[in-house]
């Protein structure tokens, strides 16, 4: 069974920003455009039902749809970077969200995620980089910022095993605020029908 982790998926324009950021530093591996995403929780391999029992205890999340926008650049690894990421602006609608799905994931078996809550997305890995090239390409990009986007949705996405990461699968799509949208059973109930 592939690896499954729940995701924000990154919509087309702020794609287009990120992949203006590649390049200009030697022995990075670029991630493709496709292939951004900010991680929720990784689950890593699961056996099918739980797999399934998942998938259906993320279909009854109920939460609005809410904004983000991307901020800001690093590497992760301080003395020997290894990848490098742009982040997330803060937002409470993020943590509810990734919280919750990691509440789920406990409920169902998963240990807790060691990892405290980090949001990001992973641009490229990096092999054997010099300190000093790492320092001086995110200190040229350190203001980087994309237009605040709507989040609509979350995913549970699948990976294999690869070189930097993808191709990734969406498996299982989640809308965000759909049940907001619907007429309340009170409210219908109060509408005269057209028979009157």
């Amino acid at each position: 069974m592939p690896r499954l982790f729940t995701a924000l998926e990154i919509p087309r324009d702020a794609a287009l920003s990120l992949s203006l950021l590649r390049g200009g530093l030697p022995g990075a591996r670029w991630m493709d455009v496709d292939n951004y995403h900010i991680t929720l929780r990784f689950i890593g391999d699961v056996d099918g039902p739980t797999a399934d029992e998942l998938i259906s205890a993320f279909d009854r999340i109920d939460r609005d749809s809410f904004s983000l926008s991307l901020s800001g650049m690093g590497s992760f690894g301080s003395k020997r970077p290894h990848s490098i990421w742009a982040g997330v602006s803060p937002s409470q609608e993020l943590k509810a969200l990734q919280a919750e799905i990691e509440r789920i994931c406990q409920r169902h078996g998963l240990p807790p995620d060691p990892r405290r809550f980090a949001p990001h997305v992973s641009l490229a890995r990096l092999r054997n980089p010099r300190l000093g090239d790492v320092v001086e390409y995110l200190g040229a990009r350190g203001n980087f910022r994309t237009m605040p986007f709507d989040v609509g949705r979350f995913v549970v996405m699948s990976s294999r095993d690869s070189v930097g990461g993808g191709p990734y699968i969406i498996e299982e799509a989640y809308p965000l605020g759909w049940r907001s949208s619907l007429p309340s059973l009170e409210t219908s109930a109060l509408q005269p029908s057209s028979n009157s």
